[in-house]
């Protein structure tokens, strides 16, 4: 039996999504408070004692030009992936729900390691198609990502697990006058100016201040933000969250100058042993690329989480049911010309700023 998430069900709803090992923060209720321009329902599925067995949450949003929804479950469903039952039941009732909102496209990237062949097949079956061709970061979510398995380690078995390198990136970061901080939102003008910084600098678009200013205060508990000061000059910055049993690396800016003092080696350290204080099974480290050629611009970033000695792990990738041919082909190809177009907007955009600043 599957029935749509109220009110009254909600609390039972987090308590599952986040006791289960599949839980991830974006399909909380809490999230969907950071999108406001997207709506949300959920999915729940019961077994036969009325226990909740598999839940799917999606973000609905009616895309331009086609202008029909398109309803996207980040990192979902949430079950064991062994349970076809429970799969095809949420499968079906999220059908419903999209022919209800006059859905396109049902998309899912959930959180199922790319071996996992048999739940491939499932998808596969069920009409889903994969779409994840690219190695680097042209999926909504990254395919491959560093996870680091914490569970039951200390901090100095933590810190002796990490790479020679690494360990010595550390302490230096310590020795040369680093401080990490936690800080409210009072440093978001700092962190956002250094996120702008970092995206100028590796060519990626950033969020404006506002955004990371209401993540501390939709998330609450669950999110942080780690400043670096140098001689009391913020020179990095991480955002990070802890939900269930898992804490994401989510976003992480730095200084041009001052990056010989490796504050972003000190602030992975401090994101870490907040996963070691909360209990958590997994620190997810988040993107890199898949394309592990030396030669590659985005090899740094590899290299550095590799450091930590996570497991590298590929998912597998981004999934779409196509409801409605003309207007997914439609919208696919308009998302990616915006894209194109709006990154190179906002690169001439902000260099000049960043130069200036």
């Amino acid at each position: 039996m599957t029935e749509i998430i109220t009110e009254k069900t909600l609390a039972e709803y987090e308590s599952f999504v986040q006791g289960h090992p599949k839980g991830n923060f974006a399909q909380s209720a809490l999230w969907a408070k950071q999108k406001p321009a997207w709506s949300w329902r959920a999915i729940a599925r019961r077994g036969e004692n009325g226990a909740i067995t598999g839940t799917i949450a999606f973000l609905i949003r009616k895309m331009p030009i086609v202008r029909k929804n398109m309803l996207y479950a980040c990192r979902g469903p949430v079950c064991d992936l062994d349970d076809r039952e429970t799969f095809l039941e949420l499968l079906s009732a999220s059908k419903a729900l999209a022919k209800e909102l006059g859905a396109y496209v049902i998309k899912i990237d959930p959180d199922v390691p790319a071996e996992n062949t048999a739940f491939r097949a499932l998808l596969e079956e069920s009409g889903f198609r994969s779409k994840s061709d690219g190695k680097n970061f042209e999926a909504i979510q990254p395919k491959f990502v560093f996870r680091l398995p914490i569970a039951g380690r200390t901090q100095e078995e933590m810190l002796a697990f990490f790479q020679q390198k690494t360990r010595y990136n550390i302490r230096l970061a310590v020795k040369k006058g680093v401080e990490v901080r936690i800080c409210g939102k009072e440093m978001i003008p700092d962190f956002a100016r250094l996120m702008l910084e970092t995206g100028v600098r590796d060519g990626f678009g950033t969020r404006p201040p506002a955004y990371f200013s209401s993540m501390l205060e939709n998330l609450g508990d669950h999110a942080r933000l780690y400043m670096a000061f140098h001689e009391e000059t913020p020179i990095a910055g991480t955002l990070a969250i802890h939900y269930g049993d898992k804490v994401w690396y989510l976003y992480g800016a730095s200084s041009n100058e001052h990056r010989n003092l490796m504050p972003n080696y000190l602030l992975q350290w401090n994101m870490i042993q907040w996963a070691i204080e909360t209990g958590s099974r997994v620190y997810d480290f988040r993107g890199v690329s898949g394309d592990l050629s030396e030669d590659n611009p985005l090899y740094g970033l590899y290299k550095f989480k590799r450091g930590f000695n996570g497991d590298f792990t590929e998912f597998v990738g981004e999934y779409d049911l196509v409801l409605k041919k003309f207007a997914y082909q439609l919208a696919e190809k308009g998302s990616a010309m915006y894209k194109k177009l709006h990154a190179k907007l906002y690169l001439l955009k902000n260099r000049c700023k960043v130069k200036k600043g």
